[in-house]
């Protein structure tokens, strides 16, 4: 392995972005801003191909050309990320590098009084402007989010934010569960900010005239200051600790406005949103130094517990800290562009909801996606309706009668619970004997009830 950089299979072009939406920012940091834009192997050779697109987004302290930086015995993430498609690893994407630094350090991602419009700079600027000027898909579904650190928590955000824009997400050891990776770092501040007085624009003054991280509270610091001012800075921008200084004591009411951030908490508001998702990658090193390893559990327990399908989840704590994580990078790349490059049919789906459909057969709405033309080839089953409720007149039965596979395969519906519901005379038959039922009355259908009906074929469209 060369300690140099190594020449790419595909292409980096590097732009300098002009943001209208950061013009003006509190910190005075600048409007114009570098943007980074891989284009795989072959994208000139095709030019009416459109491709997949991966946004990039750096932790705190980091800014967009950190990604060429080497360390020894490994490459860049710029040479890995490339390798994944010189190696027929992933299918091609676009692979586009966000620059979100600010004065203090980072964004978080967030629109703030105390930073900028950060969120809307990525959602609002820089995708369309990505979509305008390269050939890439521009569907939720083949746009997706990674990032480490404050990037993976962006990366679990931004999705549930706007699920229009992104349809898959990978995080790496992302800041979740705040409760763990923020309050055990309060105590230290305050023992920080005595030689301040409990002022921290006192150590950010003293920082900013001297070389930075000389001091050893200056990590700290710098941390609880730029996430303060992303997540509770006043309406003049300045940041709001959520303890107070000089005794560490939480303020409920600030320290609630950081929790409204936490990933784990904001799961419950965001659930159509995750369940629109199909492919979310999660891990976390088992010995994570801000316990992320324990967030990343707690954020897959609640994507579960609002009906993210399991298997639209991909989820490994590994052996490993906070740092030196990077080879986890194109691995999740790889798995997310292998996703995306899949046919609709195979994605994982939501548990499904129940309409009344035609005579002819049942429409199913799961999260927007309706399945059509559900033709069953029992003539029985022509006076079914399903539904999560019984009628009020009727009785509810469990059956295994019932069982509809997606054409391509993916997933499975058992134990339906099945009415007969034509209001007048039906008789079914399917081996299974004959049964009537009075006119408007509800009754079960006597094949489903002995469950000899013949499996349901079905179109997704």
């Amino acid at each position: 392995m060369l300690p140099w950089s190594a020449e790419l299979a595909g292409r980096i072009d590097e732009h300098v972005f002009d943001s209208e939406l950061l013009a003006g920012n509190p910190l005075g940091d600048p409007r114009e801003r570098p943007l980074l834009v891989y284009t795989p192997p072959g994208y000139d050779d095709e030019p009416d191909r459109r491709y997949p697109s991966v946004y990039v987004i750096q932790g705190y302290t980091g800014q967009v050309t950190m990604w060429r930086n080497r360390t020894a015995f490994r490459q860049p993430f710029t040479e890995t990320a490339d390798a994944v498609f010189a190696s027929s690893e992933a299918p091609p994407a676009v692979v586009v590098y966000v620059d979100a630094w600010t004065a203090y350090g980072g964004s978080q991602f967030v629109d703030s009084p105390g930073t900028g419009r950060y969120h809307s700079y990525l959602c609002e600027e820089v995708v369309p402007w990505v979509d305008a000027h390269y050939r890439t898909d521009n569907t939720a579904a083949k746009r997706a989010i990674m990032g480490k650190s404050s990037g993976g928590f962006g990366a679990m955000i931004t999705p549930m934010l706007r699920p229009d824009l992104f349809g898959a997400l990978a995080t790496h050891a992302g800041d979740s569960l705040y409760e763990y990776c923020y309050i055990p770092e309060f105590p230290v501040a305050v023992r920080h900010l005595r030689k301040y007085d409990g002022d921290i624009m006192s150590w950010w003054d003293d920082f900013r005239s001297r070389v930075a991280f000389t001091k050893p509270e200056d990590m700290s610091l710098v941390a609880l200051l730029g996430v303060a001012a992303c997540f509770s800075a006043t309406a003049d921008g300045t940041p709001e600790l959520p303890f107070d200084p000089r005794t560490g004591v939480l303020r409920p009411d600030t320290w609630r406005r950081w929790l409204d951030w936490d990933p784990v908490r904001m799961v419950p508001r965001y659930a159509d949103a995750l369940r629109s998702l199909h492919s979310i990658w999660i891990d976390a090193g088992d010995a994570d130094d801000f316990y992320l390893d324990v967030g990343a559990a707690g954020f897959r327990s609640a994507l579960l517990a609002v009906g993210v399908r399991e298997d639209a989840i991909r989820y490994e704590i590994f052996g490993g800290t906070h740092a030196a994580i990077d080879y986890r990078y194109p691995m999740a790349l790889a798995w997310l562009c292998n996703r995306m490059a899949l046919p609709r049919a195979f994605w994982p789906r939501p548990p499904f909801a129940y309409r009344p459909g035609p005579a002819s057969g049942v429409h199913l709405r799961r999260s927007g996606l309706t399945i059509r033309s559900w033709r069953p080839r029992c003539p029985s089953l022509s006076c079914l309706k399903s539904s999560t409720t019984p009628p009020a007149s009727g009785r509810r039965r469990s059956t295994s009668c019932w069982r509809k596979r997606a054409r391509k395969g993916g997933w499975l519906a058992r134990n339906t619970r099945m009415w007969c519901s034509t209001p007048r005379e039906a008789t079914s038959s399917c081996g299974a004997g004959t049964r009537s039922s009075r006119a408007g009355s509800w009754a079960p259908c006597s094949a489903s009830r002995a469950g000899r009906c013949s499996t349901a074929s079905t179109r997704t469209s």
